[in-house]
């Protein structure tokens, strides 16, 4: 057949039913060009680049539209799919044969399970089991608590909800509505925690833990529900799916783990770890995806569990640094177009399927808020507080999109069903932060604070100073600033050291906050291996240096209310003094360069808001390699740069 002209690749066969079935020639992946007269839309992967790029885009814009309101990313890559689907831009026959025909579904699907797989195999990387060992029993109770309810509202409204005709039986659909309506997804929870300022609080804490319990029993269930889904004519076929299951676990504890970390060890300590070994362990994720969906679990548990035995070290952050972008940013957003569109609001009709709808968003709502709030007051916390976390874990993600998905295409959810729940997943998600904003007003730990400043202080007191950094490269010069103070025995310093993180999309970044820092503990991703690098520089100050302590925190925000993050910490430890690094850098030619525009917008924001003194530090040269020759020298430098500073604002 000619590659050049599209009518000649399509072979059309009748057969006795009068319907057609229409075949394209394997040659039709690439174009010759417009200028031979083909179509670059009648070939896949010019059709493919055109569905990513638009998918991508419409995320992005909506992502820019939501921000505002402070909506988590997955709201805005379900809505794009559900704008591109069937319910929007998808009612015109035009639109829809165009850019998202039938034959490109399987390219767009085998593409958006490949990102799906990753992703989780990035997650199983990332978290730590060691945490799971350490949650208390509070988070648990609540965690359980939390699912029971709304999986009983699930199984109710199942009867309602069940279609006649769908293939599935009652039970395996009462599964998949309980695990949908029940779980939490722990990353975005992570996002909403970090925008509401709470992510390092005691209720951030205990929600973070829930939720990753929480995400544990979703795991189990699902597998659970898609062995019953894949084989429900026989008992005996879902017993041997469970079972192969339970042996790919274990298969991949005791085999694959010590072959991994003995991949490890053959790496010598400094080095970056071989190409050869990362080649290997990214064909296993495939592998293990095509094991567990051979046996009759999904692909992506298989990536998951795989992701789990990586063991935490170097191996892990080179894997995510090389990975996360790419997978989260570009091939992860296709999974949710496809949710989108194979999402119909149009199937939801008549006015007792939008009540049951409805009752369906609240009750399940009021589940989790209940069941939460029945241990939060056993516990002895405040009635908001329960209410606040009950709210939280209604947080809808990853997983639930993964169960509609699978119940979707095994015939467990027609698409009435499937339309329903994602309208329940989105508006559960979207109303949380609004609410939890309007409710939750965090009553201040201290009396209304007084101005403090550097002169206000006490000349025998301690001395207390907020340090803020951006990078380790911030780091020498201000242990060379905090050496020439001299503290004494009379008058000690007391140092807060701040470590401002950019608040972004992916989940990596939230876990540094969630799991305890131990001496000696590899870091988990990029990030907290920074945050080592600056605790462990400061740690080693404070051994060297008499009558000095450090206290290291970390702040993850939008660089545009990171300054609130720098004005509650100053307020809440009562500093006399915030230092912050200067926007600028020196280059070697000695003059100055901005390293990022939005550290000029923290610095003034921090200026015009903060409750103490402020000094921005200027890196002039004076590291860790070069000694000053006299204290004035430095504070001569320090000062101008106060002058500096107040003059340009």
């Amino acid at each position: 057949m000619s590659r050049g002209g599209g009518k000649m690749d399509q072979v059309t066969v009748a057969n006795k039913s009068d319907s057609s079935v229409v075949c394209y020639a394997p040659t039709m992946i690439t174009t010759n060009g417009i200028w031979q007269g083909d179509n670059p839309l009648n070939y896949s992967l010019p059709l493919f680049i055109l569905q990513l790029t638009l998918v991508v885009v419409t995320t992005r814009m909506l992502v820019f539209i939501l921000k505002p309101l402070r909506q988590p990313r997955v709201i805005a890559e379900i809505l794009g799919g559900v704008i591109l689907g069937p319910s929007v831009l998808g009612q015109s026959k035009a639109f829809a044969n165009t850019i998202f025909p039938l034959r490109s579904v399987m390219v767009l699907e085998t593409m958006a399970n490949v990102g799906l797989l990753y992703f989780l195999f990035l997650v199983g990387v990332e978290m730590d089991l060691a945490v799971i060992r350490r949650i208390g029993k509070k988070a648990l109770a609540m965690a359980v608590a939390g699912m029971i309810l709304p999986f009983i509202i699930g199984v109710s409204f199942s009867f309602i909800l069940h279609p006649k005709h769908q293939g599935g039986s009652q039970g395996t659909f009462i599964l998949f509505l309980g695990v949908a309506l029940s779980v939490t997804a722990f990353p975005v929870l992570a996002r909403i925690l970090a925008e509401l300022k709470l992510l390092s609080s005691e209720l951030g804490r205990i929600a973070m833990s829930s939720a990753l319990i929480n995400d544990v029993c979703a795991w189990i269930l699902l597998a659970f529900a898609i062995a019953l889904a894949e084989n429900d004519t026989t008992t005996l076929a879902s017993l041997w799916v469970i079972l192969s299951s339970i042996a790919f676990v274990v298969f991949c504890i005791f085999i694959i783990r010590p072959l991994v970390s003995w991949m490890i060890k053959r790496t010598p300590e400094g080095e970056a770890i071989s190409e050869f070994y990362i080649c290997l362990i990214l064909t296993g994720v495939m592998i293990a995806g095509f094991v567990t969906d051979a046996i009759g679990t999904h692909s992506v548990f298989g990536a998951f569990v795989f992701g789990l035995v990586i063991p935490n070290g170097p191996l892990g952050v080179t894997l995510i640094e090389k990975l996360e972008d790419f997978v989260s940013g570009l091939l992860l957003p296709l999974f949710f177009a496809m949710s989108g569109l194979k999402t119909n609001i149009l199937a939801i009709t008549g006015a007792m399927t939008w009540i049951s709808l409805i009752i369906v968003i609240v009750l399940a709502c009021a589940g989790k808020v209940a069941g939460t709030l029945l241990v939060a007051l056993y516990y002895q916390m405040p009635f908001y507080e329960g209410v606040t976390l009950g709210l939280l874990m209604n947080t809808k993600g990853l997983v639930e999109m993964i169960v509609l998905n699978v119940g979707k295409d095994q015939k467990v959810l027609d698409d009435k069903s499937f339309a329903i729940m994602v309208i329940v997943a989105v508006v559960m998600t979207a109303i949380i932060t609004p609410i939890v904003t309007t409710i939750y007003k965090p009553a201040r730990r201290f009396v209304p604070y007084n101005r403090r400043s550097i002169q206000r202080s006490k000349p025998d007191a301690e001395l207390r100073v907020l340090v803020c950094i951006h990078t380790p490269r911030n780091v020498p010069t201000i242990i060379n600033l905090l050496e020439a103070s001299h503290p004494t025995k009379k008058s000690p310093i007391c140092i807060y050291i701040l470590h401002l993180v950019e608040l972004t999309g992916r989940a990596s970044a939230m876990l540094i906050v969630h799991s305890t820092r131990k001496s000696g503990r590899p870091a988990l991703n990029r990030t907290q291996a920074q945050s080592d690098h600056i605790i462990n520089a400061f740690e080693n100050f404070e051994q060297h240096v008499a009558c000095v302590s450090v206290q290291p925190l970390t702040a993850i925000s939008p660089y545009s209310t990171m300054h609130e993050d720098i004005c509650s910490v100053a307020e809440d430890k009562r500093v006399a003094l915030i230092i912050i690094p200067f926007h600028k850098q020196q280059t070697v030619d000695g003059g100055m360069e901005a390293t990022n525009p939005a550290f000029r917008t923290i610095n003034q924001n921090a200026l015009a808001n903060a409750p103490c003194s402020v000094g921005i530090l200027v890196d002039r040269g004076l590291n860790g390699s070069t000694r000053l020759a006299t204290n004035q020298v430095f504070f001569h430098s320090f000062s101008l740069v106060i002058k500096h500073i107040v003059t340009e604002k």
